[in-house]
């Protein structure tokens, strides 16, 4: 018999499944509470705050890019520098792709997003994060001489996710592939290939 899943567990279970199909204005701390099958009280002994449940369900419940750029900075292994940015483009990719329909809604409520914005700040945490640390484990690669001396790695950083975090929103945009038929991985080794193109 498998043993009940933990009352925090069921909370970002009901969380993920809320925000991804009602996004993050949307979903109320009510609601998750009783899709969890507790009380709003019970909820909060667990969770400060909704911000609190997003940035857990962000860290547990989708892709992350952060423990795979956190591995590449401290060592690549026999990788090269191309095959680590293909690998954070499609990561990069992935994350996007989940986190556009949860968050999207904030932007069309500024008092909620200024909310969320003070609430995240208070975690440490934010959508900076990920191109923080893109930009450090470049860093670390021109430190290594695997890219040239005078690449930006905040600027490659900011193109590479930047090219992810677009092919995502065109895709969600217009409901159709924004690569005429290119397919994410396709599109993850181009837009790798092409930053190191810049700073290889």
């Amino acid at each position: 018999m498998p043993t009940p899943k933990s009352t925090p567990a069921r909370i970002l279970d009901a969380a993920h499944e809320l925000l991804r199909t009602a996004g993050l204005a949307r979903t109320t701390t009510k609601q998750i509470a009783r899709a969890a099958g507790c009380s709003e009280a019970a909820l909060y002994k667990h969770f400060a705050s909704k911000e609190e449940i997003f940035v857990r369900v962000l860290q547990e419940r989708l892709p992350s890019v952060g423990p795979l750029l956190d591995e590449l900075t401290a060592d690549p292994g026999d990788r090269t520098v191309e095959e680590c940015l293909t690998a954070v483009a499609r990561r990069a990719l992935d994350l996007y792709t989940q986190t556009l329909p949860i968050a999207g809604s904030l932007f069309a409520e500024p008092a909620l997003l200024r909310r969320h914005q003070e609430g995240l700040a208070e975690l440490g945490t934010g959508p900076r994060q990920p191109l923080d640390q893109l930009a450090r484990y470049l860093r670390r690669e021109r430190d290594r001489g695997r890219i040239r001396a005078d690449a930006d790695p905040e600027a490659a950083a900011a193109l590479l996710l930047g090219a992810c975090f677009q092919r995502v929103f065109l895709t969600a945009f217009a409901q159709a592939d924004a690569g005429a038929g290119e397919g994410t991985g396709d599109f993850a080794a181009e837009v790798a290939r092409t930053v190191l193109t810049g700073i290889g």
